[in-house]
């Protein structure tokens, strides 16, 4: 009888995750003996319910709404993104400590290269909001070495500390970085518009010059559903390419099985499975 490892996602609420899904299709597709659930914890019990999965053998976890900074807290070692962002997505236990990574901006970043075909190296990127969720992504469009990244906040002086904070790292690769409010958008189509904000969830747009978008503009909400985000409908109003981050959640997954079992799973089928899925009609 194989014995699996055991892995979950944790955070409150949980049951809607895609998580268990997603990994059973990467378990299979690598012949890996995992099995993955979910994990309601406690909004105050998130150390308890970690410390408690420990103990019953659990090998890794992915950390969702609320508990990512908790998560970032309880780790022992941090991956460079992992501390760049401020918080952690993914743990694994190793045999003397706890280590903490932050896959999410390499979902991103890997979604818009390989799954959608466009390359960060030399572009123009927008980057819409500047909390948590874009401070994960930061450092690894960074990494790709693009021509200008500018973050842009209804709170200004947010995306400024953000350009502070990785002022360094866009030296290093030769990228200008600016940011500010909406006044900081710069003049003509950005090649990449990364809507980085909550406003999708009701259905409300980030503020944004509409002369951003162009027909080459590729327009990217983090948000995904079963129809178009409002940013999407409007980005494509505006005759950019609107896509949702339903690959980011698969890529940085995949990300996630590669950091705990040292194979890459291939994200491309999972995600078409999964799409497929979504736009279903819900049964009767």
């Amino acid at each position: 009888m194989t014995v699996c490892d055991r892995y979950a996602v944790i955070g409150n609420p949980v049951a809607h995750s895609k998580s268990p899904f997603i990994h059973a299709r990467f378990a299979a597709q690598t012949d890996e003996a995992i099995e993955y659930g979910h994990r309601l914890a406690p909004v105050d019990g998130f150390v308890a319910s970690v410390r408690e999965f420990i103990e019953a053998g659990g090998r890794g976890l992915n950390v969702t709404v609320p508990f990512k900074l908790d998560a970032h807290a309880f780790a022992h070692r941090l991956s460079p993104r992992a501390a760049a962002a401020g918080a952690v997505n993914t743990l694994r236990f190793d045999a003397d400590s706890v280590f903490g990574d932050n896959t999410d901006g390499f979902g991103l970043v890997r979604d818009i290269e390989v799954n959608l075909g466009v390359s960060l190296k030399g572009a123009r990127i927008l980057l819409l909001g500047a909390g948590g969720a874009a401070r994960g992504v930061v450092l690894p469009m960074l990494d790709r070495a693009p021509h200008t990244l500018t973050i842009v906040n209804r709170t200004a002086d947010k995306a400024e500390a953000l350009v502070g904070q990785f002022a360094q790292a866009a030296l290093e690769a030769d990228c200008r970085l600016s940011g500010g409010n909406a006044r900081a958008i710069e003049a003509g189509a950005y090649d990449v518009i990364v809507n980085a904000t909550a406003g999708s969830l009701d259905a409300s747009l980030p503020e944004c010059d509409d002369r951003a978008f162009g027909s080459g503009t590729l327009a990217y909400d983090m948000m995904y559903g079963a129809h178009p985000t409002v940013f999407m409908e409007h980005a494509s109003k505006l005759g950019a390419r609107g896509v949702d981050g339903l690959g980011m959640l698969v890529e940085q997954a995949a990300e996630s099985f590669y950091v705990w079992r040292g194979v890459r799973p291939d994200g491309a089928p999972v995600l078409a499975e999964l799409r497929k899925l979504l736009a279903a009609p819900a049964a009767a």
